[in-house]
């Protein structure tokens, strides 16, 4: 696949996926107009972190995240054009890899939120430590894996711009 291919692939996936960050950010919204069970104490002393709705982390990364695709798929397809890099394919490991991750956080952050709380009801606004430990280690875990998804797409556009590049820039 040509580096102007992967570049639109990455164009693509990365607005799906901003749409599922919009649909997430509806999900924030309406939590706040319905609300949520009684904060405890504890909660109210640490809702700056939060803003007071469990999703606003997954939905954050989710909207920056697709963003990012966004622009690394701009990056690739205008690399695509130049003479020689064209025929020089980019890895697509990448473009898995940040798809993957995206959903993930989706799945861990927010449909995840629902599973934890079955097993430790209320553990958001309480908070229950061990529950909170389990929903942001998933999160964590799939926000590692976006952050390798992006390095390897990084690695593979500086090194097609060096190709680009006389040898002496930086």
């Amino acid at each position: 696949m040509s580096r102007i291919d992967t570049g639109t692939r990455f164009i693509r996936a990365g607005s799906w996926l901003l749409l599922l960050g919009f649909f997430m950010s509806a999900a924030v919204v309406g939590h706040y107009v319905v609300g949520g069970p009684p904060p405890g104490h504890e909660f109210m002393g640490n809702v700056t972190l939060w803003w007071g709705c469990p999703w606003t982390l997954p939905t954050t990364v989710v909207l920056g995240g697709a963003l990012c695709m966004i622009v690394i798929g701009t990056v690739h397809t205008a690399l695509g054009r130049f003479p020689g890099l064209a025929e020089i394919a980019a890895p697509q490991m990448s473009l898995r890899i940040c798809e993957t991750a995206l959903v993930g956080v989706f799945l861990t952050g927010c449909l995840g939120y629902f599973v934890v709380d079955a097993v430790w009801p209320s553990f958001y606004y309480q908070p229950i430590e061990a529950g909170k430990n389990v929903w942001l280690l998933m999160q964590l875990a799939c926000i590692a894996l976006l952050g390798l998804g992006v390095a390897l797409a990084f690695a593979d556009i500086r090194r097609a711009s060096r190709a680009i590049a006389p040898t002496g820039a930086k």
